[in-house]
This record gives structure tokens, sequence and C-alpha cells, in this order.
């Protein structure tokens, strides 16, 4: 029985923290980026030729935007600043995009 509730603990406070990281990542991309991409599954984004992240990550998938999120994402276009994030700041927006894959 031990074994039993301790996997559920474990499990329902790894559901706690990715919620928790998914929360936090919305807000350091409403933060950092939707002046310019649409941030959620619906609606366009404000700059017409940024992509909305729905479809972003249709391209990139989010577990492999994460050295580029702590280095520093820099694009072909000079529009888009440079964004350097904390390790944790980019497992969160990573967390969040993951959210907008769908399964």
């Amino acid at each position: 029985m031990r074994i039993i509730l301790s996997l559920f603990l474990l499990v329902f406070t790894s559901s706690l923290s990715r919620a928790d990281d998914i929360a936090a990542g919305r807000k350091l991309v409403e933060a950092n980026c939707s002046r310019c991409h649409a941030i959620g599954m619906e609606g366009g984004s404000p700059l017409a030729k940024a992509p909305p992240f729905r479809e972003v990550v249709t391209r990139y998938p989010p577990d492999s935007l994460g050295e580029a999120l702590v280095e520093g994402i820099v694009t072909g276009h000079n529009e888009m600043p440079e964004f350097v994030f904390t390790a944790d700041q980019a497992s969160e927006i990573i967390a969040y995009l993951d959210s907008l894959v769908t399964k």
C-alpha cells in the first residue's frame, strides 16, 4: 500500500509541477513573444510574418529548442530581438510549447 501511495504522490506532484511550468512558460511567452507571435491555439500573429507558436511546434520539436533559448535565439531577420533565458525559464517555455503540440 505504501508503494502505491508513494507512486501516486510522485505522479500527482509531477503533474502539479508540469502545470506550474506550463503556466510560467505561458507568462514568459506572453511577456516576450506575444507582441509579434500568436501564442495560443487560435488567432493570428500581430506581426504577419511571425508564425503562430502552434505552427512553430510543428516545425521544431519543443525539446529541441532548449539550447537556443538559453544561448540566445537568433533568426535570419533583424525584426526579432535576441532573447536569452535561464535554464529554468527555458524549461518552462518548452513545457508551454509542448502543451501546444496536438497529439
